[in-house]
Formats: C-alpha cells, structure tokens, sequence
C-alpha cells in the first residue's frame, strides 16, 4: 500500500526508534468484481534515515456469480533509505520491496517479486509534492516486469487534518495485458493521542478496458 492512504510513497521514513503501525482496509474493483483485503502495515524507525516495513495481508477476491473467497495475502518486506534530505529543500529515498508469495497462485503469481523504486519530495509551507516511481521484477509464466510511477501534492489545513490528491501509472503485468491509470482524493485525519484516520479513494481505468474504483481505509497508530 507504500505511502498511507497514497499509492504514492515520500521518501520520509519512520523517526527512529518509533513505530507506524496501520490497520488498513483497500479494495480495487469493476464492473460487479472486486479484489480486497485487510492486515497491518508495520514500519519501525530501525536507525536514523532508515525504516523497516512488513506488510501482513488477508486477501479477499469476489467475482460476479462466483462468490467471494478469501486468504492468506502475499507478505511484503521493504528497507526505505533515505539518502538525501533537505538538499535544496528536496528529500529522496529508495523503498525496495520483496514480495513474497504466501498467497500463493490464489492471490498473485506463486513467484516471489521484487519492487525497486525511488521517492522524492519537497515541502512549501503548509503544502507537500512528493512522487516517483520504480521497476517491479515479476517472474512466472505469462507475466512480465513492469514499471509505475505516481505524484501527490497534499495541503495541510490544520494541525488535525491534511487532504491531497495524486495520479498514478501502472504498466501491464501480464503478456497481452494493458497499462492502468488512477487518481485519488485522500485525507489524514489524527483523532486524537498517537491514533489517526486514514482514507482515499478514486477511478482507476485501464487502457483498451474498463473504468474502475478503488478505495484505502486505516487507522494509524504513531508511537
């Protein structure tokens, strides 16, 4: 789910020593069908400009008159290393991300992949633009690698809440699979002590196929 409630990542890790940990909900679908789930997104501030993350997922998948299944997700690893920070005001990090394949052929490909991207961003005042992108290796029979890329600009309205929106680009995964798009309005809202609420939503439409929806829901705990 990179950078809660984004697709998009930044490229600021967990402050060291401390821990995010997100109970999140998302869910992609279209036309009747839809793919889902649920888990926790667990990032730990393990030394100063590096994050640890592992993301343990239950997944759940519905099709249109053939009910809905769910399961174990496939868990994912990550090291997010921030190696540039405010350098003319801009941050970057690396985030490479294994996925490993404990969903099995059920929920993905039954092949552990490996996600290499790079996130920037730069802070103006109460606003934020951050973006990127990176190259998924995603081995097996009738897939392929792909690359994708997002950008979000988010506003800080008061100490509580921010809002944002972003658009995103994924190519095709699959042989004689299509490029998909997507945009997001999102929002952080913190309710209170180290908890917050965490949401965003929007159309996701995939080339040469059909307008779809997708939509991030979580409640974060900061300590």
């Amino acid at each position: 789910m990179a950078g809660p409630p984004y697709v998009t990542d930044d490229p600021e890790p967990t402050d060291l020593g401390h821990w995010e940990i997100y109970a999140f909900t998302a869910a992609e679908g279209a036309h009747g069908s839809w793919d889902g789930g649920g888990g926790l997104d667990l990032n730990y501030g393990a030394v100063k400009d590096v994050q640890l993350t592992a993301t343990l997922p239950i997944n759940a998948t519905h099709a249109r008159g053939a009910g809905t299944q769910t399961g174990a997700g496939n868990v994912e690893l990550g090291v997010k290393y921030r190696f540039l920070h405010d350098v003319a005001g801009f941050d970057a990090a690396i985030f490479p991300r294994v996925i490993l394949p404990s969903g099995g052929h059920r929920f993905g490909t039954g092949r552990t992949s490996l996600l290499l991207p790079l996130w920037i961003d730069r802070d103006i005042g109460h606003w934020a633009i951050f973006g990127g992108g990176g190259y998924t290796i995603n081995p097996g029979a009738g897939n392929r690698d792909f690359w994708n890329g997002g950008l979000t600009v988010t506003r800080e309205v008061s100490e509580r809440l921010a809002i944002g929106g972003e658009v995103t680009v994924e190519g095709a995964d699959s042989v004689g699979g299509h490029s998909t798009e997507g945009a997001d309005l999102g929002g952080v809202y913190h309710i209170g002590g180290p908890f917050s609420l965490l949401v965003s939503g929007g159309p996701v439409h995939q080339h040469h196929g059909p307008t779809g929806w997708r939509g991030y829901a979580a409640l974060g705990l900061a300590f």
